[in-house]
């Protein structure tokens, strides 16, 4: 699919753009910088454009000013970032906790949902030394309890990707899956 075809499905989707959202450690990043070079297009990485506006670290923002602040920021730049058009987006893991953004994702993105199990996040997770939620605990636990918070609104997106293999494989169940919803819309 090149970059004409996927603007086009887009606008027939009535869309902005592609929004990948899932728990740290399930390839958001990865993924949305695959999907973005490979169709030519611009890719936002929400957690590296509050780093950058901070010039700082996540696990520095959330040391020195906190996790409200942090989510306060975040709402704000993952707002901004969905009303551009088409680029590909990858969104924090909580930030779908936050309304607003659910509201702005359900109106303006196609959402890809990067399903990993439990037990495969523990694995990646293990040796993160970058993640502030992961630190002083047990990271099972607290994957457990984070799915338990988010899951619920992870699986209200358009598209889920069960991102166990490699980012190519992924990739290509995204384009698969965004042209089938996009024929599934033509129909209706």
């Amino acid at each position: 699919m090149e970059n004409y075809n996927f603007k086009k499905k887009l606008i027939i989707l009535n869309k902005k753009n592609v929004a990948l959202i899932g728990h740290m450690g399930s390839g958001k990043s990865i993924l949305g910088q695959t999907i973005a070079k490979k169709l030519n297009i611009n890719h936002i990485d929400t957690d590296l454009e509050i780093s950058n506006f901070e010039n700082s670290t996540i696990n520095d923002i959330f040391l020195s000013k906190g996790e409200s602040y942090f989510r306060d920021l975040e709402s704000k730049i993952v707002t901004k970032s969905l009303d551009q058009n088409n680029i590909v987006l990858s969104l924090g893991g909580g930030s779908i906790l936050n309304k607003q953004i659910r509201d702005k994702l359900k109106s303006n993105s196609i959402t890809v949902f990067l399903d990993v199990n439990l037990n495969e996040l523990n694995k990646r997770l293990t040796h993160s030394h970058k993640r502030p939620l992961l630190k002083n605990t047990n990271i099972f636990s607290k994957l457990k309890k984070l799915d338990t918070q988010r899951r619920k609104y992870y699986l209200k997106a358009d598209i889920r990707i069960h991102n166990i293999n490699s980012i190519n494989e992924s990739y290509l169940n995204f384009i698969e899956i965004f042209s089938k919803l996009n024929d599934k819309n033509n129909k209706n």
